[in-house]
């Protein structure tokens, strides 16, 4: 702990507030609310204290500490909420990002309109959502496009255009599916009425819609406008039809939300049954990430906060698993943004109990296949790699593929490459590159038997696992020098290939003809890819043997420069042309090496050549 810490630590407030824990980069890595920080702040360091493996992470990464203060302990739960949704700590548990989950947006215009989207523009409209159903929110909007005469033009339409008459009306309201705002056909406060009946809907108070359509019905037919009449009579059917295939769960007719909320290692889902008038219209669950060994109360707790932050609609009954920690105060925050009372209830028998248990299970079911998922992806193969398999006729899939190359002039510094990729990604911790032992010739199959020689025997085979295929860079006779050493160390049942560099030929063992992958074949592309990988590798490694010999052979005509001080200038400067440029003061920095001999270096690279 920094002496600055310690001093901020000191001088905590005794009020209400917000916490924000920093690491080392200066990312918020956990925030908190406390009713006195200077209090719950030190209480993290007492030594004392009894620590959950997540708490004991956290304060080992701890570096920084800011604080808000706020009025009450009100503010600080909200503020809370707002930060952990702004910063996405790494030890809160949040909601996943559900920015590809999406709404139901009602502009903010003369005469709204209702449509899908994943956007969110804070221009004044209002968004219901997120919906984790797609199929559900389609449904909903394709009820409300048979109930509700809504327009589905991108026309901007307020009085000036109406009196203008800049738009006419379209095909939509010849078939009587939008009332002519355009032209001026319906007033603002009609369709404003029949907006608030949208909404009503989607929030499944099907019983206030049918009430005022049959008010509106009653009026048209005292008006004798029976055609008007009989279209609204043929939307309450198509409600109440509606509302015959939704499942009551509850006979009191009352709006309440069921919170379910799981937990499996270091995973969690939690879902929301919605409730309306008694039936089940719906229902939404998010993953949740952060959460490490928290208390089952404090992960339900995190959930229902962060939800209803953002929540379109609170109902007056939410059914939780479990109490939790500041129920009050969390009851008394959704009150204030719903507008009427909201309880809180832990249901413990009965048939509200049985709602909370239908959530787990469901709630279980869907982290289980979420959990499955991942696991199915983690071994789960690349495209490419099973194009490759499909394409070479291989056995097995070639996951792990390791790539040979060999890098020379005229047979001096010899040297070659392997290089490997795990389902399609270079996997640089098992690269390796060889020296060629067996002599200055340029002789590239015995190079590349070599190679293949000692990594497929001795202490590398030990050591590594099998490839699943080889890659050999060059034509028919670099895979025959390949497929010869296999055959010596008794390993001639693995697969090989080699991969030609001028027309990308592909040539495997015992065929007379070379193979074409197909140029828009994913496997061609990989192969081309471990293929120029392994070449860049092993000309790298050749270049910097050249570079190192010829220095090496410059510095043995320097009298009084032996092997250990060669080799420590080489290792210092990098290259010739560095000691070449360097001065005798830059020289004698380099350990063993007085301003003598550091003069004899400067003077034969400066002035004898």
């Amino acid at each position: 702990m920094t002496p600055d810490f310690k001093q901020k630590l000191e001088q905590l407030p005794r009020k209400p507030g917000v916490y924000l824990y920093k690491d080392k980069t200066g990312t918020v890595i956990y925030v908190g609310k406390a009713k006195i920080l200077r209090n719950r702040v030190r209480s993290y360091f007492n030594k004392g204290r009894t620590e959950g493996i997540k708490t004991f992470r956290l304060i080992s990464r701890i570096d920084d500490l800011e604080t808000i203060v706020t009025d009450s302990e009100m503010e600080a739960l909200i503020l809370e909420m707002n930060l952990i949704k702004e910063y996405k700590p790494r030890y809160n548990v949040s909601l996943k990002d559900d920015k590809s989950f999406p709404y139901i947006r009602i502009t903010k215009e003369e005469f709204p309109r209702i449509f899908p989207t994943r956007k969110i523009i804070k221009d004044g409209s209002r968004y219901f959502g997120p919906y984790t159903d797609v199929r559900q929110m389609r449904g909903l909007l394709k009820h409300i496009n048979k109930i509700f005469s809504i327009r589905s033009c991108r026309f901007p339409i307020n009085a000036a255009t109406v009196a203008a008459k800049k738009h006419k009306v379209c095909l939509d309201s010849h078939i009587k599916k939008c009332d002519g705002p355009c032209e001026g056909l319906v007033s603002q406060t009609e369709y404003a009425k029949m907006i608030d009946q949208v909404v009503n809907f989607i929030n499944g108070r099907d019983k206030l819609v049918v009430r005022a359509l049959m008010e509106n019905m009653r009026f048209l037919a005292q008006k004798q406008r029976f055609e008007d009449a009989a279209r609204i009579r043929d939307r309450i059917k198509f409600i109440e039809n509606f509302q015959v295939r939704q499942k009551v769960i509850t006979d009191d007719f009352k709006d309440r939300d069921v919170i379910a909320v799981t937990v499996e290692d270091e995973s969690a889902c939690g879902m929301i049954f919605k409730i309306r008038e008694g039936k089940i219209i719906g229902r939404n669950h998010f993953f949740l990430d952060g959460v490490m060994q928290d208390a089952y109360a404090e992960v339900v707790s995190a959930f229902v906060k962060q939800y209803y932050l953002k929540a379109d609609f609170v109902p007056r009954e939410i059914f939780l698993p479990v109490a939790i920690a500041g129920q009050e105060q969390v009851q008394q925050w959704l009150c204030e943004i719903a507008g009427h009372n909201v309880h809180l209830l832990t249901p413990q028998k009965g048939e509200k109990a049985k709602l909370v248990t239908m959530g787990n299970k469901n709630a279980k079911l869907l982290l289980q296949e979420m959990l499955l998922r991942k696991e199915r992806f983690k071994n789960k193969a690349p495209h490419a790699v099973e194009a490759l398999k499909r394409d070479l006729f291989l056995d097995k899939l070639p996951r792990r593929i390791e790539a040979f190359d060999i890098s020379n002039i005229q047979g001096t510094d010899p040297v070659a490459s392997m290089v490997c990729f795990v389902d399609g990604v270079a996997k640089k911790s098992d690269y390796r590159k060889f020296k060629i032992r067996s002599g200055n010739t340029p002789d590239d199959f015995r190079m590349m038997k070599e190679a293949i020689t000692r990594r497929y025997s001795g202490s590398l085979s030990k050591s590594m696992p099998w490839p699943d295929l080889i890659l050999i860079d060059g034509g028919k006779g670099q895979l025959n020098a390949a497929v010869a050493a296999l055959k010596e160390i008794g390993k001639e049942d693995m697969a090989i290939i080699s991969l030609a560099k001028r027309l990308d030929e592909v040539f495997m063992p015992g065929e007379t003809e070379s193979y074409y992958l197909p140029r828009t074949s994913s496997a061609l592309k990989l192969v081309q890819k471990l293929r120029d990988e392994s070449h860049r590798f092993a000309i790298t490694f050749h270049r910097s043997l050249r570079r190192k010999r010829t220095a090496t052979s410059e510095l043995e005509k320097v009298e009084g420069i032996g092997p250990a001080k060669r080799k420590a200038l080489i290792k210092f400067f990098g290259s010739v042309d560095a000691i070449r440029q360097a001065s005798v003061d830059d020289l004698t920095l380099v350990d063993g090496m007085n301003r003598e001999l550091s003069l004899r270096v400067w003077d034969y690279f400066n002035i004898e050549r």
